[in-house]
C-alpha cells in the first residue's frame, strides 16, 4: 500500500500566518480519503478542458481525421474491464499514438465488474467479501491495459459503475469498497482515479463519503444525467466544492448519429474539465550538436546522456525552466529527463506548443478546512484564493519556503499560485517529491 504520512485534519490561515487546529479525533494520513500519488520520474498528469464524445468502439483514425471538423477534441476509449462489451479492432498502441498526433486527448474508460443490485443481470458483479481486493485487481489490469497501448504514468482511469439500487445498504458498501480499492492502487502505481457514475446512484453515494476516512477518495468524477445541459456544477446531490479543481466530467446527452467531414458516428456527448491520458509525443532532436538531456529544466541540472541531431524524442509535457536560445520550456522525455524546447522539432520556439500538456502532478488537498494559495512560497506572501479539501493541487515545481509544520517546501501550482506541500497528499513529509522538479 502506498507509504503515508500523519497531517491536520482541519487549520487555520489567517494575516500571512499559517496556524494548525487538529480536530478532536484526528486519524492518520493513512486513514484519510486523500491517498498518495506515487508518480515515478517518468511521469506527468495530463488535463483536458472541453467537448468530447465517447462511443463503444474506438474509431478508425480516418474517421478521427474527418472529425477535425467537429467541436470534439477528446475521444472516450474503452481500455479493458470484464464487462467490456464492444469489440475494440482500432484500439491499439499505433492508434493511440496517433491519435494523439491528430490532436486528440483520450478518456480512458474501464468497464470492470458491476454493483450486485445494478447493471445488468449478464455482468459479472462485485463480490462483497472480496470487494477491496477485487477493485485493486481492476487497478492492475486498467495500468496494463493502458500500458499496452501507450498510456503513460499519470494518466487518469475511469472506472465504469451503471446504475444501481441506493436502497440496498450492503451492495452500495460494496461499491464504495470496491472504489476505494481501485483508487489506492491506481495512486500505488503512479496513476490517476476517476469514477464514471450515474448521477441518480454511484454519484451521490461517492458524494456522501467524500470526507470519510473508510474509503479512498478518487481525483476525478465523470457523471452520467442525460439531461442535455453541459454544466459541470449545480449537480444535484453533489456539493460544488467536492471535486472542484479541474475533477470533473459529465455525459449530458446518449447514444445518436453526428457527421462531420462526411463520416457518421454514433456517440455520447461528454464536456471536461479533467484528468485524462498521458501519451507521449513523437519529435526529433535538431541542431549540430548532440542534444543535452538533464535531470532538470535547465542548464544548471546535471548532463545525464545525450540525443544525437535527428534521432527521434518522445515528449510527455512541457515545463519552465532557465532561458535557452529563445525559450524558457524544456520538454520532459518519456525517460523522465529534460531537454531545452529549443533542440526539439516541437512547432513553437519561444513558448508551449500545442497539443503537449504542461508537465503537472496533482494531489488532493488534505486538511477538511481546505488550504489557501499565497502569491509565493511563504505564509507571508498574500493570500490569493483556496483549495478545498479533495481538489488537485496541479503541482508544476516545488521550492523551499517558510516552514508549515514539518516541512519548508512549497509547491507551484499550474495556475501560478502557491501552497505549503505539507497540505497536499504528497510522498514527503518533510523534504521534495522526487518526480518533481526544483522551480
Amino acid at each position: 500500500m502506498t507509504r503515508l504520512r500523519r497531517r491536520p485534519l482541519s487549520m487555520a490561515l489567517a494575516g500571512g500566518a499559517t496556524t494548525l487546529t487538529l480536530l478532536a479525533g484526528a486519524t492518520p494520513a493513512d486513514a484519510q480519503p486523500a491517498t498518495t500519488v506515487s508518480y515515478p520520474a517518468w511521469s506527468s498528469a495530463t488535463r483536458y478542458v472541453g467537448g468530447a464524445l465517447d462511443t463503444c468502439t474506438a474509431p478508425p483514425l480516418a474517421s478521427l481525421q474527418a472529425w477535425g471538423a467537429s467541436p470534439y477534441r477528446a475521444v472516450g476509449v474503452y481500455v479493458g474491464g470484464v464487462n467490456r462489451t464492444c469489440s475494440q479492432p482500432e484500439l491499439t498502441r499505433t492508434w493511440t499514438a496517433q491519435a494523439a498526433a491528430l490532436g486528440w486527448s483520450l478518456l480512458p474508460v474501464y468497464k470492470g465488474l458491476q454493483p450486485p443490485c445494478g447493471g445488468k443481470a449478464t455482468d459479472q458483479k462485485i463480490i462483497p467479501a472480496q470487494a477491496a481486493g477485487q477493485g485493486a485487481a481492476a487497478a492492475d489490469d486498467a495500468a496494463a491495459q493502458g500500458k499496452t497501448l501507450g498510456m503513460l504514468h499519470g494518466s487518469a482511469f475511469y472506472n465504469d459503475i451503471e446504475n444501481y439500487s441506493t436502497t440496498d445498504a450492503s451492495c452500495r458498501t460494496a461499491v464504495l469498497t470496491y472504489l476505494s480499492g481501485w483508487t489506492r492502487e491506481l495512486h500505488r502505481l503512479g496513476y490517476v482515479s476517476g469514477v464514471y457514475a450515474n448521477l441518480s446512484s454511484g454519484a451521490p453515494d461517492l458524494s456522501r463519503v467524500y470526507a470519510s476516512a473508510s474509503y479512498a477518495r478518487p481525483d476525478a468524477l465523470w457523471i452520467a444525467r442525460y439531461d442535455g445541459s453541459s454544466a459541470l456544477a449545480g449537480w444535484a446531490g453533489i456539493p460544488d466544492q467536492q471535486w472542484a479543481a479541474h475533477q470533473r466530467a459529465k455525459q449530458y446527452r446518449g447514444g445518436h448519429d453526428e457527421t462531420y467531414g462526411g463520416v457518421t458516428i454514433n456517440i455520447d456527448n461528454d464536456n471536461l474539465d479533467t484528468p485524462v491520458a498521458t501519451l507521449a509525443h513523437p519529435y526529433l532532436a535538431t541542431g549540430n550538436n548532440p542534444l543535452k538531456s538533464r535531470t532538470g529544466p535547465g542548464t544548471s541540472y546535471p548532463v545525464t546522456g545525450t540525443h544525437s541531431p535527428g534521432s527521434p524524442v518522445g515528449v510527455l509535457c512541457q515545463a519552465h525552466g532557465s532561458q535557452f536560445g529563445t525559450t524558457p520550456v524544456w520538454d520532459r522525455l518519456t525517460d523522465g529527463t529534460f531537454v531545452t524546447d529549443y533542440r526539439v522539432s516541437t512547432p513553437s520556439k519561444t513558448g508551449y506548443s500545442a497539443p503537449l500538456p504542461r508537465c503537472t502532478y496533482p494531489y488532493q488537498v488534505m486538511p477538511a478546512g481546505g488550504v489557501k494559495e499565497h502569491t509565493g512560497p511563504g505564509a507571508s506572501y498574500p493570500a490569493a484564493g483556496a483549495l478545498p479539501a479533495g481538489a488537485l493541487g496541479w503541482v508544476t515545481c516545488q521550492q523551499a519556503g517558510s516552514k508549515t509544520g514539518t516541512s519548508p517546501v512549497w509547491d507551484k501550482l499550474r495556475d501560478g499560485h502557491w501552497v505549503p506541500d505539507y497540505y497536499l497528499a504528497t510522498p514527503g513529509t518533510t523534504t521534495y517529491t522526487t518526480s518533481v522538479p526544483r522551480c
